[in-house]
């Protein structure tokens, strides 16, 4: 098994629903991605002075796959069927999205 990072940049396309965003990313969006077969993990951080074309809203998610064309395309195949179901907001605009595949452990500060 291979050890990938999933690195999503995002922004909110209308200010004024910013908190519905949120709540949406960490209460819906969050637990539909970690059905995915593969995801393990995700974390999430806010640029609060981002440049141009980057995301204010920064996804870190944690995958471990024998197959990570798979589980992009299962990924892709979920993104898809949750767009039908309604449950991605017209508001969430996908700046960036990119997998890393693991290359060397953590390291981790010396106490």
């Amino acid at each position: 098994m291979e050890r990938w990072l999933l690195v999503v940049e995002t922004n909110c396309t209308d200010p004024s629903r910013e908190k519905e965003f949120n709540q949406w990313y960490d209460n819906t969006h969050i637990p539909d991605l970690l059905t995915t077969p593969g995801v393990l993990s995700a974390t999430r951080y806010e640029n609060p002075s981002p440049g141009e074309k980057q995301g204010r809203f920064l996804a870190l998610y944690e995958v471990e796959t024998k197959d990570i064309l798979q589980t992009m395309a299962t990924l892709n195949e979920n993104m898809v069927k949750w767009g039908k179901q309604g449950r991605i907001p017209k508001f969430l605009e996908i700046v960036s999205g990119c997998f890393y595949r693991q290359v060397a452990a953590p390291v981790k500060k010396k106490k």
